[in-house]
C-alpha cells in the first residue's frame, strides 16, 4: 500500500502539468502558502495538515486537490529550505511575476487563510516577519484588483465562456 501511494505521489508530480485541473491556479497558492511557512525555521511535519484543512476549505471537500496544494506547499517549503534554486526573495519574485501575467490570480490571495499560519509559530520576531509579508500580500492584491479591474473581468469572461 505504502509503495502505491508513493508511486502515485510520483507520477502526480512528474505529470502534474498534465492531470490537474487549474495546475498554475494551485501552484499559484502553494506558492502563498509557502511563503508564510518559510519565514519560519521551526516548520513541523504537523503545520502542513493547516495546508489540507485550508485546501479543503478553499476546494470545497476536495480531498484530491486539497492533498495536491499541501504537498505542493511543501515541496516549494523544502526547495526554500534545502536552498535548491528558490528562497524568500525568489518565492516573492514569482508571485509577483505570476500576478503580472494572470491578475485574477490577486483574487486567491486570502489574507484570511494565510493568517491561520501565524498561530504555527512562537517567536514574537518570526510572527512579526509573516505580519510584514501578509500586509505585503494584502497591498499586492489590492493593487493589482484596482489597477487590471478591466483586464480580470475580460480574463473572466473568456473563461466562462469556455464552459
Amino acid at each position: 500500500m505504502q509503495l502505491a501511494s508513493k508511486m502515485k505521489h510520483y507520477l502526480f508530480n512528474a505529470f502534474r502539468e498534465l492531470f490537474v485541473y487549474n495546475h498554475s491556479s494551485l501552484e499559484f497558492r502553494a506558492k502563498l502558502f509557502a511563503l508564510i511557512l518559510c519565514a519560519n525555521e521551526n516548520i513541523k511535519a504537523d503545520d502542513f495538515l493547516i495546508i489540507k484543512k485550508i485546501g479543503m476549505n478553499i476546494y470545497k471537500n476536495d480531498d484530491e486537490r486539497a492533498n495536491l496544494l499541501m504537498l505542493n506547499t511543501k515541496e516549494l517549503v523544502k526547495k526554500v529550505r534545502e536552498n535548491n534554486e528558490l528562497d524568500i526573495d525568489t518565492l516573492v519574485s514569482n508571485i509577483q511575476k505570476e500576478l503580472r501575467l494572470m491578475p485574477r490570480y490577486a483574487k486567491k490571495i486570502d489574507i484570511e487563510s494565510l493568517r491561520e499560519l501565524l498561530a504555527l509559530s512562537h517567536d514574537r520576531d518570526v510572527i512579526s516577519y509573516q505580519e510584514n509579508m501578509i500586509e505585503f500580500l494584502q497591498t499586492l492584491k489590492d493593487e493589482t484588483l484596482h489597477e487590471k479591474k478591466l483586464q480580470i473581468a475580460k480574463d473572466e469572461e473568456k473563461i466562462e465562456s469556455k464552459y
